[in-house]
């Protein structure tokens, strides 16, 4: 088991909005956690990443306990995190942004094949190496984000809302890309408003109402429930 999260709690001063939730992904496969807004996703997320502290519960990534590394730790170790919203170094170039992801490493020969695996899925990323990345459209930042993901070398690609405020198009080239990074061996956690895209790419799924999981079982099964299409799918 690549990740394993045992009874995770998440706290904000009193108030617990995570709530006892145990999941695991397996090498290899996408995994969707979906739910309404204020449901505990991102809680979950900033546990991960190292940016929140649990107040209870165990996470396990590649068979060693995190809860309590430092961020960049968590990074070193195989998490990278595509945060909501596409959020980039703006007053940075985008080959500047794409540098900032391979920081932490020292693989030279791996880090030129991912920069090269990185300009396969996005090349408009090559041709604007030297843009400003603040100057980018939404799409674009989404890109770079992903871009910048890729280049920490990751075992683990967690994607934090990645269609949020995206045109159809684009958010259908989204969803291309993530099935091709997910072929190309990286395991991927994928928390998505868009329920039935999260679904359609994902081989797991799990559902967080109130800081719990209420539901969870192969991602097909849920995309054909009628439970979940009236919560979740407007149908």
């Amino acid at each position: 088991m690549l990740l394993d999260i045992q009874n995770l709690q998440v706290s904000y001063h009193v108030v617990q909005v995570v709530k006892g939730i145990s999941l695991n992904i397996r090498e290899g496969s996408i995994v969707t956690l979906i739910g309404a807004n204020g449901a505990g996703k991102s809680s979950v997320l900033k546990a991960l990443s190292g940016l929140k502290r649990p107040s209870g519960g165990k996470i396990f990534f590649n068979g060693k306990q995190i809860n309590g590394w430092k961020p960049a730790a968590i990074v070193k170790a195989g998490i990278a995190q595509v945060p909501e919203g596409g959020k980039i170094f703006a007053k940075l170039t985008v080959g500047e942004n794409l540098r900032a992801g391979a920081y932490l490493r020292r693989d030279k020969e791996k880090i030129t094949s991912d920069y090269e695996r990185v300009y396969r899925h996005f090349p408009i990323l090559k041709e604007r190496t030297r843009q400003i990345a603040g100057t980018m459209s939404g799409g674009e930042r989404q890109m770079l984000a992903f871009g910048r993901a890729l280049m920490n070398g990751p075992k683990l690609l967690v994607l934090d809302e990645p269609s949020l405020g995206l045109s159809p198009i684009m958010v259908q080239t989204i969803f291309k890309i993530i099935r091709a990074i997910n072929r190309e061996g990286v395991t991927i956690l994928l928390v998505e408003q868009n329920a039935k895209k999260a679904l359609e790419v994902a081989d797991h799924a799990y559902v967080i109402e109130t800081g719990q999981v209420v539901l969870e079982g192969s991602a097909e099964d849920l995309l054909n429930s009628d439970e979940i299409k009236r919560s979740y799918l407007g149908g």
